[in-house]
């Protein structure tokens, strides 16, 4: 008896975080990865000011949108950022709001389930270049400004892995 209430209160926790964890890419997980690129000083500090974040088109604002293949285009999600005191700070995560991106300084990224994985894990070849050269990171945006930022886009890449989503599903 003890072990089976037990292994129901496992059972149950586990469920419970899986259930917390929701689906990768969707709405929520937008919202978590904006605050985790806030709490990532690589991302916030490396890509501020002219690096990155002011080149908004003079909009004060550039927006990176993402999806996952499989799940096609129309479930994309969106990351707003703005330069703020020479910091590169996530103002928006969460569903579309700009229908129309200037791919003169935003970004369209999608990959399959498992290059998210591999690129959410920094595993060898998955890293920004990687990512970017073998074709596993599809995107359209500025291509030099993303030269330029190699080494922070690591660091945008491998949070996409550390904010828990489920893959079982499309949002």
């Amino acid at each position: 008896m003890k072990t089976t209430l037990t292994a129901a209160v496992f059972a149950f926790g586990f469920a419970a975080g899986a259930a917390q964890a929701g689906t990768f890419m969707d709405a929520e997980w937008a919202s978590q990865m904006c605050k985790a690129w806030n709490n990532n000083p690589t991302l916030t500090k490396e890509l501020g000011g002219k690096a990155w974040a002011a080149n908004n088109a003079g909009r004060g604002y550039k927006v990176i949108q993402l999806y996952r293949t499989k799940c096609g285009e129309k479930t994309k999600v969106e990351l707003e950022f703005s330069d703020k005191d020479g910091k590169a700070v996530c103002t928006y995560g969460g569903a579309v709001k700009h229908a129309k991106l200037n791919l003169e300084v935003d970004y369209l990224m999608h990959a399959s389930d498992e290059d998210w994985t591999c690129m959410g894990e920094g595993k060898f070849g998955c890293g920004a270049m990687g990512a970017m050269m073998t074709g596993k990171l599809k995107f359209s945006g500025p291509k030099g400004e993303a030269m330029g930022v190699m080494g922070p886009f690591d660091s945008f890449l491998t949070t996409t892995g550390k904010v828990p989503g489920d893959k079982g599903s499309c949002p």
